[in-house]
C-alpha cells in the first residue's frame, strides 16, 4: 500500500521538535505535506484519513508531553489513520511521555505503526550551562531522515491496511542511563527543594538596556505571556517555561537562570542517542 499525503503535526517552541518531524518526513519521500503547527494555536477540527500518513511530534516538560500540546492535540482525529509518534526531550528523560502520547494517539482513531525518542536542546540550557546544547545535530537529522525511509518501507510491504501492524511502544528500546549521574541528580533536586529557595517563575530580562522593544518575544511566546509593547513584563499565570522568548530573543536580553539548568548541565554530560521502534 502507499500513503498519498504526510500530515506533520508538531508543537515547537523552540524548534527543536519542527526539526526532528521535517526530517522525518523528508525520510519518507512523500511529496504531498500538510503542515499543523500547535505551537501558537490549536489546530481546528482536523480529521486524516485511513489513505494518509500522520507524523505527530511534542516536546517533554518534565518527563510529560508538554501539557499544551495534549490541550492543542484534542482536536485532531484519525480514521484508523497510520501514525508515527515522536516525544522530543533534553537529553534527561522521557519517562512515560512517549506511553502517554500513545494512548492518545490510539484514543483518537490512530494506528500507531512507529514511535521514536530524539533528543532537543533543553529548554533551560545556557552557554554557561549547556544541556543537549545544539541538538538535534547533524547526526540526529540523519537518523530522523532514515527513520523516515523505514516508515515508507514498512508501509509500502503492507498490502493492505490490516497487513500495517501497530507497536507496542513499551517495547522501545531505553537509552543507557549511568546510575550515579542520576542518583547525584535526584539527591541534589531533594535537596534543592527542601532548601526553600525561590525558583524563578518566569524568564526576564536582566539588562533593560538590552531590550530594544521589537516584539519579537511577544510573538513567538506560545501563550501570549509577553504583550508587544510590554517586553519587560512576563504573566507568571501564562508562562510554560518553554524559553522560546529567551532562545529567539535577536538581543539575548531575555534570559532564565534557574539552579535546574545547573543540576541538569552538571549530571546528564553523556549525550543520549535517538531511540525508534517499528
Amino acid at each position: 500500500m502507499t500513503a498519498n499525503e504526510v500530515h506533520l503535526i508538531y508543537f515547537s517552541p523552540t524548534h527543536t521538535s519542527k526539526q526532528v518531524g521535517e526530517a522525518i518526513v523528508r525520510g519518507t519521500g512523500i511529496t504531498n505535506v500538510i503542515n499543523t503547527n500547535l505551537t501558537q494555536q490549536a489546530a481546528q477540527d482536523l480529521v486524516i484519513t485511513e489513505s494518509a500518513l500522520a507524523i505527530i511530534v511534542v516536546p517533554v516538560y518534565g518527563g510529560r508531553v508538554a501539557p499544551l500540546a495534549m490541550d492543542r492535540l484534542a482536536s485532531v482525529r484519525g480514521n484508523n489513520t497510520p501514525a508515527v509518534i515522536v516525544v522530543v526531550y533534553g537529553n534527561r528523560a522521557y519517562e512515560k511521555s512517549l506511553m502517554e502520547l500513545d494512548y492518545w494517539a490510539i484514543q483518537q482513531g490512530f494506528k500507531v505503526i512507529a514511535g521514536a525518542t530524539f533528543i532537543g536542546e533543553h529548554s533551560y540550557s545556557t552557554e554557561k550551562y549547556p544541556v543537549a546544547a545544539g541538538r538535534p545535530d547533524e547526526r540526529d537529522l540523519t537518523l530522523a531522515a532514515d527513520f523516515g525511509k523505514q516508515i515508507s518501507d514498512k508501509i509500502a510491504s503492507a498490502a493492505e491496511p490490516e497487513k500495517l501492524y501497530a507497536v507496542d511502544v513499551r517495547k522501545i528500546r531505553r537509552p543507557r542511563q549511568p546510575f550515579f549521574p542520576l542518583f547525584r541528580f535526584l539527591r541534589k533536586v531533594i535537596a534543592l527543594r527542601k532548601s526553600g529557595v525561590p525558583l524563578p517563575r518566569t524568564p526576564w530580562v536582566e539588562d533593560e538596556s538590552l531590550c530594544t522593544h521589537c516584539g519579537a518575544c511577544a510573538k513567538m511566546c506560545p501563550v501570549s505571556a509577553i504583550i508587544k509593547g510590554d517586553e519587560l513584563n512576563t504573566d507568571a499565570e501564562r508562562c510554560i517555561k518553554c524559553c522560546a522568548c529567551v532562545k529567539g530573543c535577536p538581543q539575548k536580553a531575555r534570559v532564565y537562570d534557574t539552579p535546574f539548568a545547573v543540576l541538569l548541565s552538571q549530571c546528564f554530560v553523556k549525550q543520549k542517542d535517538p531511540c525508534t521502534l517499528l
